[in-house]
């Protein structure tokens, strides 16, 4: 966005996040302000929401910005990273040849039509396999990208559709967009914090009134899968997801 300091027109970046409660309910978790999306702008942003009591966060998605990925690393101990789908397919489509991209395309969506998280991954291994000889440099992109894109294969089917692209922010960010550009260039830094958290405690409002984003059922489903794979009971957590 452009703000306007020290009497001149400058650009700063807007950092939003949002995250799924144990209640299954979402929640705008905070915002922020900064001169540009660094690393250091995103290790504040994640600070500020863990020294306001942000805890329990299992699962983070969202787009591969080195800033980004840096920061959950170094303030959201335990919490896994899953890398958009949705991102990751324009990163891969600039790898690959423009003759190429439709039938690549195809290939990178059946993996995430698979029925279970072991079809998933044998499904992945084959398109590797299938594309190691035509487009080598687009094989490495995958494989590279492997842990990342498919984290979402450790929680249950039913909340794969929910943790495996950040597509509900990026509508929200569109709606905060269409509202900004409005006014163009804002006065001052507060400005921007006004008029974007008024239009983030409507939509927070909205989400508390609303239907659950995912059900209490799935939640105890993903609560026993953690209880399963070796985590102390006193460590289960329902999954709490955030998107940034």
């Amino acid at each position: 966005m452009k703000v306007r300091e020290a009497g001149r027109v400058v650009n700063v970046a807007c950092l939003v996040a949002t995250g799924v409660n144990a209640d299954g309910h979402r929640e705008i978790l905070g915002l922020d302000v900064c001169s540009v999306e660094s690393h250091a702008g995103w290790l504040t942003f994640f600070r500020g929401l863990t020294a306001r009591g942000l805890s329990g966060v299992n699962l983070v998605t969202s787009d591969a910005h080195p800033g980004l990925v840096a920061a959950v690393a170094a303030t959201l101990a335990g919490a896994s990273w899953q890398r958009c789908r949705t991102h990751y397919a324009a990163n891969l489509m600039q790898v690959t040849p423009k003759s190429s991209w439709g039938w690549v395309k195809a290939l990178l969506h059946s993996v995430y039509d698979q029925p279970d998280a072991d079809a998933v991954h044998a499904q992945f291994d084959r398109i590797v396999d299938a594309l190691a000889d035509k487009l080598p440099q687009v094989a490495a992109h995958l494989e590279d990208a492997r842990a990342d894109i498919l984290a979402f294969t450790a929680y249950p089917k039913d909340l794969w559709r929910q943790i495996w692209s950040n597509n509900p922010n990026e509508r929200l960010n569109r709606e905060i967009r269409r509202r900004t550009d409005v006014v163009g260039i804002f006065p001052d830094r507060g400005s921007i914090i006004r008029l974007v958290g008024a239009v983030l405690a409507e939509q927070h409002d909205e989400w508390a009134e609303g239907r659950r984003y995912l059900g209490l059922d799935i939640l105890a489903k993903s609560r026993l899968a953690k209880i399963n794979t070796d985590t102390p009971e006193s460590e289960a957590m329902t999954p709490a997801a955030l998107t940034a």
